[in-house]
């Protein structure tokens, strides 16, 4: 989470700059980097080097999560753009899910015997490079920069845009300008740091009123991580039949709150079967939001680039993630779960005020439609390209 931070807008500016084979190659080649080094840190006083490891991978997300929306506009057209967001999300879900069911298995708690603790932690080393490299040499080999042809009117127009027309500057200061997209940058922090820390938390929250129960605490994280898998596709699916954006963007933030109040008020009953269904119900809703909130900024962004919002959206998430992270672990420890849900709760309310005063200016669907904007443009409104020349040039191009 801190490293995404600081190196959003460098790695946003390579994307745009060197386009997506470059950075998802950039970003699967660090990652294998960072397996193969934590492989040589199999000693307890090598624990420095696994830091350093986490680190290289840590620096290879910043150039991976930024990529579904992108990928999505490039390739797919109109009616399948915010399903394969959704897909390409799952991605992120999928690895979330293999992390909360593998490690438990793969590692047992073997205090007793260090050698067989070292053995098992080299088998999830070893098996993590190497899928991570594999993953290297596959986008090495079947990944293309675009297709042939635009899939969309909205991106036949971007592609007629001269290179030198383009500011990475002046695009971060129009989104930065862009009230909608602000509300939705705060609001999509508060959602996705709150599942952050809820995920981070789990565990401990499980463990506090079920003792003994690390290996169920693990199989509630996966059922929250699978149910939000099928909530973003189902999101995605319902997108791009409806264009609703706001609408369900708002219906899915109101249906999680309600989803962590009751999670938060029937956490302590007792039953571990109650808690696996609200942890599924909660985690369809939290998870299923991530899809929408990128497609949501793309819409109201366009014709700024794609991996530039949703990499902004990730940086939101990953600041606000490190603050309820801390807060509710705190309240938890100190007070109990309840008090640290319930904390997380009232900022979720306050992100379901801000998405209703979202205005849903759905830039990219007009264009699509055939509603061409004059006002809507990616260079600064003082360029000498004239506005009305500059649409007819592309019109007559397409």
């Amino acid at each position: 989470m801190v490293a995404y931070v600081p190196l959003i807008l460098p790695a946003t500016w390579l994307l745009d700059a060197r386009g997506l084979r470059l950075t998802a190659l950039l970003g699967a080649g660090l990652n294998a980097v960072g397996a193969w080094l934590k492989c040589g840190s199999l000693a307890p006083q090598r624990y420095p080097l696994t830091l350093a490891a986490q680190a290289v991978c840590a620096v290879a997300q910043v150039f991976i999560l930024g990529l579904p929306s992108r990928i999505a506009s490039v390739w797919f057209g109109p009616t399948e753009v915010s399903t394969a967001c959704a897909v390409a999300v799952l991605g992120n879900q999928l690895g979330t899910a293999i992390g909360f069911l593998l490690p438990p298995v793969l590692v047992p708690n073997t205090p007793n015997d260090i050698d067989l603790m070292a053995h098992n932690i080299s088998i999830m080393f070893y098996g993590t490079a190497i899928v991570s490299t594999l993953l290297f040499f596959l986008a090495g080999v079947v990944f293309e920069e675009k297709p042939k042809y635009p899939p969309s009117h909205s991106q036949a127009v971007l592609q007629n845009k001269p290179p030198e027309d383009y500011s990475y500057k002046q695009s971060i200061i129009n989104l930065f300008r862009n009230i909608p997209f602000i509300l939705l940058l705060i609001s999509y922090g508060i959602m996705t740091g709150a599942f952050y820390s809820v995920s981070t938390l789990l565990n401990q929250m499980i463990v506090t009123h079920y003792e003994g129960e690390e290996v169920n605490a693990g199989r509630i994280g996966l059922t929250l991580v699978v149910a939000g898998m099928v909530g973003s596709i189902i999101c995605g699916l319902w997108l791009d039949y409806t264009k609703t954006y706001k609408q369900t963007t708002l219906i899915v933030y109101i249906l999680s709150f309600i989803g962590l109040l009751v999670f938060t008020f029937t956490l302590d009953l007792g039953y571990l079967i109650v808690v696996f269904v609200t942890g599924g119900v909660l985690g369809f809703f939290m998870t299923g939001y991530l899809p929408l909130g990128f497609e949501f900024a793309v819409e109201i962004t366009y014709p700024e680039s794609e991996g530039t919002s949703s990499g902004l959206l990730n940086a939101s998430a990953q600041i606000f993630g490190i603050i309820f992270t801390l807060v509710q672990g705190k309240l938890t420890t100190d007070y109990s779960p309840r008090a640290g849900n319930i904390f997380l709760c009232a900022w979720i309310f306050v992100g379901i005020i801000l998405t209703a005063l979202i205005k849903s200016d759905l830039r990219r669907h007009n264009v699509n439609s055939g509603i061409m904007n004059l006002d809507v443009k990616a260079v600064p409104v003082d360029s000498p390209v004239e506005p009305e020349s500059t649409t007819l040039k592309i019109q007559s191009d397409l």
